[in-house]
């Protein structure tokens, strides 16, 4: 049996219009659309030439319903920027994303969440309240990936298509999840993980998910989390000069312009000095980029899974074919840990699987 929405969902993982993947497959528009409305089901060869144009298995279209992620549910940076085929193309792989999450915690005890919500402090409040239940103290937050997978939070990559999207979050069924460009600089990459737990804890129940409003909560968040307020009014000095800031920020690891709208909002600089900062620093090339910059952080977690699978002639092949997936998909999620496929069955060793145990330390850098 073919599932219908399974069709739409890996048109819309390809960004594709009803009549471009029609013409893609050579079949009539009104017929896929009659497929994805479940009011006729196409023929195995019908189906194998759709599978064919969006570059999926052909059992990955009678495999169970996904649940969709709801264009609600989801925290994009800037969704009046974002073309609703684009949003429909991340929340399809987000989905995906959600698919593979249940397939691993089937085989592994993943790190429970604990990550709290705070509906009503202010976003310095809430930031300092999620340091102190993770007990962070006041110095500078170790590497953010590796923290948000401690603490349960599923974080998975965007694919290259999606370079427009920086980051985006939601909650599914009590597991917080987070989406990262990798395609960003080291210190941007951690102030887009930090800015979307600033949406995990304060947004998506009594207050907007979304908006400007909520956009400048989870950057406040952000700020604060990566840059306490006591340690940085103890380093810094009043009214910092460039070359100071562009010392200093390898502190907390962060951009030249995000330490320096921090020094404003500790009142470490006034709001000329944070202009004229700012216009010098996008002289430097700093607003665009990050000249010298950090590496980016990874994930912890995905590495460890996929050694541990391979101990087991697991191989990633054997995983995406479990999944019904191509191998791509579970490239794209994977931080750049990329896998090609290789000869032999893959097969798992016989006997009964154990699942092991992931106990996922941050990194204290």
């Amino acid at each position: 049996m073919v599932t219908p929405s399974r069709i739409r969902l890996a048109r819309e993982r390809r960004a594709l219009t009803l009549a471009r993947l029609a013409r893609m497959a050579g079949i009539s528009q009104q017929s896929l659309s009659n497929y994805e409305n479940a009011h006729v089901t196409p023929t195995q060869e019908t189906l194998h030439r759709i599978a064919g144009a969006l570059n999926f298995p052909p059992a990955f279209f009678t495999c169970e319903e996904v649940d969709e992620v709801p264009s609600e549910a989801v925290a994009f940076r800037a969704r009046t920027k974002t073309s609703m085929r684009k949003q429909k193309a991340v929340r399809s792989q987000a989905a995906l994303a959600v698919e593979f999450n249940d397939w691993l915690g089937a085989h592994f005890a993943l790190p429970e969440a604990s990550v709290p919500t705070y509906g009503k402090p202010s976003p310095e409040s809430a930031a300092e309240m999620v340091r102190s239940l993770w007990t962070l103290g006041e110095t500078a937050t170790p590497n953010m990936v590796h923290l948000l997978e401690a603490h349960g939070v599923r974080v998975f990559s965007l694919d290259n298509e999606h370079q427009e999207v920086d980051a985006f979050s939601f909650w599914r069924d009590a597991v917080p999840y987070v989406f990262l460009n990798t395609a960003k600089s080291g210190e941007r990459g951690r102030f887009d993980a930090a800015h979307e737990l600033g949406h995990l804890v304060m947004h998506g129940h009594d207050r907007p998910l979304s908006g400007p409003e909520a956009e400048r909560e989870a950057n406040r968040f952000a700020g604060a989390f990566l840059m306490p307020r006591a340690d940085v009014v103890a380093r810094m000095p009043a009214g910092a000069q460039v070359d100071q800031i562009l010392k200093a920020k390898s502190i907390w690891r962060v951009s030249a312009m995000a330490l320096t709208h921090r020094l404003h909002e500790v009142d470490l600089l006034t709001d000329w000095q944070y202009r004229a900062t700012c216009r010098r620093l996008a002289e430097m090339g700093y607003r665009s980029a990050e000249p010298d910059g950090i590496r980016r952080e990874t994930s912890q977690i995905l590495p460890k899974v996929f050694t541990l699978l391979r101990q087991r002639g697991h191989t990633p092949s054997r995983v995406a074919h479990e999944l019904c997936l191509p191998l791509s998909e579970l490239n794209s999620l994977m931080f750049g840990l990329s896998f090609t496929a290789q000869n032999g069955s893959g097969q798992a060793e016989a006997g009964r699987w154990e699942r092991p145990a992931l106990r996922v330390v941050p990194d204290p850098r």
